[in-house]
This record gives structure tokens, C-alpha cells and sequence, in this order.
């Protein structure tokens, strides 16, 4: 085994024939995949239709570099349909070798309405402990505290109360200057 995922799916299809969501049900999918010393796949597979993923390893980091699906929506105009998303040149879900990675929502738009949405995400391709746990997470840049704004703020008071106090200690020191009433 080189691959441990955790996740929520939900389609999303927002066509002229279907618009609505689709959640995989954990209960009712099967995983399957295959570890390569490259490519490891993730196949996701369900009544209505498929989700594949497929993690590749560089030096540095394992990312998924492909993704498709195929639903065969319920709720659909023409229930005969099958939509299918499909992208071969992607960068997700970046993380470093033995590190998982980890975001609360993340969604992959994959053209003509169709999106795949990824809720509480936590993956990890290659170098799994022999424990159940996940690796240090690598969290996605939603998740990321992002301190510049509270910093830019308080920077901004800073120097708003020192304009104030060398204003103030220039306006006292040409009072001081004259004749002072008794």
C-alpha cells in the first residue's frame, strides 16, 4: 500500500441537461488503485459513475497530475448521459515525500460545469508509516494563517500614534515659547 486518502466528494454539474450536486457516498464506493515507483492511482468507483486520481512522485513532493470523472447524474434531463471531466496537466494536492496533505474545501473546476469539490481533505501517497496515522500535514494555502492583514493594521495605528505624538509635542513646544497667561 503507498496511498492513504481521507476525503468528502461532491460532484458538481451546473449544464444546460443537469444542475445540482452529487455526494459519493463512502459506504457505497470501492477504492481501488495501483503503486508504481512514479505514479500511484486512486480510483474511486460508485453506481453512478468514477473519480480517478493519479499522485505523481518528483524528488521533493508527491502532487496529483491527473484527475477524471464520469456521473451518470440521477437528476439529469436525459438520464442516458454521462458527464465526464477529465484534466491530464494538474498540480494538486502538493505535498512532501512522507508528509500528508491536508484542506478543509478545495474545488477543481474541469470545464463545461462540471467541478469536483473535496471537502476535509487529508492524502498521502508514499512513504506511510505502518501505523493507520497520516503524516505531518502540508496544509493547502486556504488553511494557511495568514497573519499580513493584522500585521499591515497594526503597523498602520503605529505610526497613526506617533504622527498624533510628535504633533502633539511640537504644538506644546511653541506654546512655550511666548508669554503664558497668569
Amino acid at each position: 500500500m503507498c496511498l492513504r486518502a481521507q476525503m468528502a466528494v461532491l460532484i458538481r454539474l451546473a449544464t444546460p441537461k443537469a444542475n445540482g450536486t452529487f455526494i459519493v457516498q463512502p459506504k457505497m464506493t470501492k477504492a481501488t488503485g495501483s503503486c508504481l515507483a512514479k505514479y500511484a492511482t486512486l480510483n474511486l468507483t460508485f453506481t453512478e459513475g468514477f473519480i480517478y486520481f493519479r499522485f505523481n512522485k518528483s524528488a521533493a513532493e508527491v502532487f496529483v497530475d491527473e484527475l477524471s470523472f464520469s456521473l451518470y447524474y440521477p437528476f439529469a434531463k436525459d438520464d442516458k448521459t454521462a458527464y465526464t471531466a477529465s484534466n491530464k496537466s494538474l498540480r494538486l494536492f502538493p505535498a512532501k515525500i512522507g508528509h500528508s496533505y491536508s484542506c478543509k474545501n478545495e474545488s477543481i473546476y474541469l470545464g463545461s460545469g462540471l467541478s469536483l469539490e473535496v471537502n476535509q481533505d487529508r492524502m498521502q501517497a508514499y512513504n506511510l508509516t505502518k501505523s493507520s496515522d497520516f503524516g505531518l500535514p502540508d496544509p493547502c494555502a486556504a488553511d494557511k494563517s495568514d497573519y499580513r492583514v493584522a500585521i499591515a493594521v497594526g503597523v498602520t495605528l503605529l505610526i497613526l500614534i506617533i504622527i498624533v505624538l510628535v504633533a502633539y509635542l511640537l504644538g506644546r513646544r511653541r506654546k512655550t515659547g511666548g508669554y503664558q497667561p497668569l
